[in-house]
Formats: structure tokens, C-alpha cells, sequence
């Protein structure tokens, strides 16, 4: 079986949580709720120091929001890093996350959408990390993705269960866990960051982009040898793509179906992950197993 990558501590009623903001900037108006729904679970908030700056969209200046990323995982209070919002700006900021006081201060860091630029360097750096949503979105999210975000903090690693998809490739197969937004992932090609995808189960998806730029940032993975061996392939939402008016001719799940069809690896789509209300929690970096049958199946290797 595949070793996962080290785990964080899982966290206790009493603990607090840090909240971040690495990417737009955010009013404390917007998230209010959430706040009130992480105390409710018997956490502790701690704010960054400029989570609610502003500096151009961003919430500070490169140098304040990794300060506030450094200052959460050097306090030993803090046992959980939540990022309130995603947007754009890590890339600005990724490279303030050093090997030396993620290995010495291991936490959760929990976000999606632009955090995959962090969720990728804490992988590199071989710590688990939580694609799980927001609190900018908790209001929205399904009573199943927060207890599922809540749920893994605890130590509750679920299995998922959901619907054949007629394009899906059936087969087993384990891995660890790695991905996130395909736009994001893309901007990393040829850095350092990109995770390494061998023997990977791979997780994508993506929001409002032109279906032709799906086809573009597939066709990127591809020619770099990222999809080539890889274990198996799990697509989440694929959600408000856009068309030309000339029609590009295939949607987002045909375009990743054919340029992934000469692989043998099972591939499962319509994971009720990404930027959908039901945005369910994944544990990156832990060894999962695939089951790809009448319906497909997402679980934690122990």
C-alpha cells in the first residue's frame, strides 16, 4: 500500500482554528456565519492579523498575508489553518511556506479553488493537507461538506459513495491523493510546485472557464506527462463552463474523457467536489483506494 504523507494532529473541542486570508481580501461582514458555525462546533477563532486588509483585491501586501500564513502555523495554539476565501494571490505567496516550519509545526491547512497552489506545496513538502470549503461559502454549503470538512479535523475519514457516469473508466486502483483546481494547477507547469503525479490518484476540477480552455490545460498536462501515470483520475464539478459562438463541440467531461481515453487507469466522474454547495472534503497527500463499478467509490487506506 502506498505511504501517506505525515498528518497533522486532528483536532479537539477547546482548539482554535486560524483564519487566513492568501488570496482576495474579505469583509468580516461576509463571515460572520461561518465564524458563528466554527465556534458552534466548539472551536476557538483566531483571526490573521490582516485578514481583513486591503491591498488592491488582495487582503495585504505579499509580505503581511505570509506573515499571517507563517504567524498561524508557528502558534502553538493554533492546530488548524482555514483560509477564508480563494480568489487569486497565493502564487504571490506560496514560497513563504518553508519545508524547515511545516515539519517542525504540522497542521491542517484547509481551502480549495486557489489554495491548490499551497495544497501543492504541502505536498511537496510531504505534510496532508484538506481540500474542503471555505467559510466564504459555508452559508451555501450542504449539511454533508461541513460535516465532512468537520468530520476529517476530527478524525473521521470517510468513505464516498456516488452515481455512474456514462464516460467514467471502471477498475480499482490506490494512491495517494493529489490535485485540485485545474486553472490553478495549470499556472504551476514547470515549477517546482507541481505535485508529482506518478502512481497518483489525481483529483480536478475547476469554475467558469471557456471550454476550450479546458481542452488547452488538458492537452498541457498531457504533453508535460502528467496524466500518463497516474493510478486513476477523479473528476469533480465542472461547474458554469462557457462556449464560443462558434461551439467548441465537446463539454468539459468529453474534452478530459478523450484526451485521457489511450490510458488504462480508471477514471470516475461527478465527485461531489469543487465549487459546488456540496463540496465534499478531501484528505490530499493520504493513500486512498478507488473502486470504479455500477457506482463509484472514494476511500482512506489505513
Amino acid at each position: 500500500m502506498f505511504k501517506s504523507n505525515k498528518q497533522p494532529e486532528f483536532l479537539k473541542e477547546g482548539n482554535a482554528i486560524g483564519l487566513v486570508a492568501p488570496a482576495r481580501r474579505i469583509s468580516e461582514q461576509e463571515i460572520t456565519e461561518a465564524v458563528r458555525i466554527i465556534q458552534d462546533k466548539g472551536y476557538k477563532v483566531l483571526y490573521g492579523k490582516n485578514l481583513f486588509g486591503t491591498y488592491g483585491s488582495f487582503s495585504g501586501t505579499d509580505k503581511e498575508r505570509s506573515q499571517d500564513l507563517t504567524d498561524m502555523f508557528l502558534n502553538p495554539e493554533v492546530k488548524a489553518v482555514m483560509a477564508v476565501r480563494g480568489g487569486y494571490g497565493c502564487v504571490r505567496v506560496v514560497d513563504s511556506i518553508t519545508e524547515e516550519f511545516i515539519q517542525n509545526h504540522p497542521k491542517w491547512f484547509i481551502g480549495y479553488s486557489d489554495m491548490t497552489v499551497l495544497h501543492s506545496k504541502l505536498h511537496q513538502i510531504g505534510l496532508q493537507s484538506l481540500h474542503a470549503s471555505m467559510p466564504i461559502n459555508f452559508s451555501e454549503n450542504t449539511n454533508e461538506a461541513l460535516s465532512s470538512l468537520f468530520g476529517i479535523l476530527e478524525g473521521n475519514l470517510p468513505a464516498y459513495e456516488w452515481d455512474f457516469h456514462p464516460l467514467n473508466r471502471k477498475g480499482n486502483a490506490s494512491g495517494i491523493l493529489t490535485g485540485g483546481n485545474i486553472s490553478v494547477l495549470y499556472s504551476l507547469l514547470g515549477s517546482g510546485t507541481f505535485p508529482d503525479t506518478e502512481n497518483k490518484i489525481l483529483f480536478l476540477e475547476d469554475l467558469d472557464e471557456y471550454l476550450y480552455h479546458i481542452d488547452r490545460m488538458m492537452q498541457a498536462f498531457k504533453r508535460a506527462g502528467k496524466l500518463n501515470k497516474l493510478n486513476g483520475l477523479i473528476i469533480g464539478g465542472l461547474t458554469d463552463m462557457h462556449d464560443n459562438t462558434v461551439p467548441f463541440g465537446k463539454n468539459a467531461m468529453e474534452i478530459i474523457n478523450e484526451i485521457t481515453t489511450e490510458y488504462n487507469y480508471p477514471v470516475a466522474f461527478n465527485l461531489p467536489a469543487g465549487h459546488i454547495n456540496d463540496n465534499r472534503a478531501l484528505v490530499l497527500g493520504h493513500s486512498v483506494t478507488l473502486q470504479v463499478e455500477a457506482i463509484s467509490k472514494l476511500s482512506y487506506n489505513l
